[in-house]
């Protein structure tokens, strides 16, 4: 379908930028990363990241997104690309979630997680479109209803 070349290219485009934004220019996501390595350390009992670490992962991580932004884009494995852009995007949610933040922050907070939230739900459905093909549950169903009408037609012969 001709909506599906169009929409994920479009759909894509959001990652790729984000994605190569942080690559280049890490420092602008830094401090938001390092709240959220710091929560993540804590809650583990492992030793918090240092800066140049949280660097390299925002820059990892930016280069990741916008990789596999560039494959949903091109139509290459499109419900894995998507799948995954949605599972990249969950931890910038949660590291931009507006709840603790100090008044001050909570709107540019608030715009930057609901912002994250609409994408992993794009990414979602982007990842359950099944081309009009039948889905693994159709495919199972299928095949259990093909064995039982091979038994029983064992068993009367």
């Amino acid at each position: 379908m001709l909506l599906r070349h169009i929409a994920r290219p479009l759909l894509a485009s959001s990652f790729i930028y984000d994605g190569v934004r942080a690559a280049r220019k890490p420092s602008e996501h830094v401090a938001a990363a390092k709240t959220g390595s710091d929560l993540a350390t804590r809650a583990l009992g492992a030793k918090p990241l240092s800066e140049a670490q949280v660097t390299a992962l925002v820059r990892a991580h930016g280069i990741a997104t916008a990789t596999v932004g560039t494959l949903l884009a091109l139509g290459k494995a499109p419900r894995a690309s998507a799948i995954t852009l949605a599972l990249l995007t969950l931890p910038l949610a949660v590291v931009n979630q507006p709840f603790t933040a100090p008044k001050v922050d909570r709107g540019p907070r608030a715009d930057r997680f609901l912002r994250n939230l609409a994408a992993v739900g794009a990414a979602l459905i982007a990842g359950a479109d099944l081309e009009g093909r039948p889905g693994l549950s159709w495919r199972v169903q299928q095949a259990r209803a093909a064995r039982a009408e091979a038994k029983a037609a064992a068993s009367e012969a």
